[in-house]
């Protein structure tokens, strides 16, 4: 068996029924959406929205939650049934010749699609690239309503959890058993 990482790998803290994603934003929307249980009207439905498994891509994102508007970091258990749907009906973000399809027909269906995929570098602790790569996907449109109305199952601000790892990391300790633990993610048929 080869020791090699696949290039592209969904890796998540994921359970039977819900896989994890994150998301960072102001204080108004992060205190809402854990009151409700789900994205209130401080969310902006009209505007596309990235959902990322990968901890370290989000931490490396949101600047460890030091960035501005993204200062407090949520963890969104979301059905496994909405996030692989979305991953089977994306269409990958960037166009390549490789695809299959004309570069016409890649924008059509970008156009049609409420649903973007795009397979970014993952991360180390302190943001350098790591030689494979992360999902996120951008929802908009049907996307966001089922993710808002129906995927979400539980969302934690983990955001003093953050924190405790910055503060550790800045200090050159070892944070790496602290993070969480994510494994490899199937979706049948992909």
């Amino acid at each position: 068996m080869s020791s090699i990482r696949p290039n592209k790998e969904i890796r998540a803290v994921y359970t039977d029924e819900t896989i994890r994603v994150y998301q960072a934003y102001n204080r108004n929307i992060a205190e809402e959406a854990v009151k409700n249980g789900t994205f209130g009207p401080h969310f902006k439905m009209e505007r596309m929205t990235w959902i990322k498994p990968s901890f370290l891509w989000m931490m490396y994102r949101c600047g460890w939650a030091q960035k501005e508007d993204q200062e407090h970091v949520l963890a969104i258990d979301i059905k496994r049934t909405g996030f692989d749907s979305a991953v089977r009906n994306a269409v990958v973000s960037t166009y390549s010749e490789d695809m299959g399809i004309s570069q016409e027909d890649w924008k059509r269906n970008i156009r049609s699609s409420d649903i973007r995929i795009q397979w970014d570098p993952e991360k180390d602790i302190n943001g350098n690239d790591l030689p494979y790569r992360s999902i996120q996907l951008g929802l908009r449109g049907k996307a966001v309503d089922d993710y808002v109305h129906d995927w979400i199952v539980s969302i934690t601000d983990i955001t003093e959890y953050v924190s405790e790892l910055n503060a550790l990391r800045i200090l050159n300790k070892d944070i790496r058993e602290m993070l969480p633990k994510e494994d490899v993610y199937k979706i049948e048929g992909i």
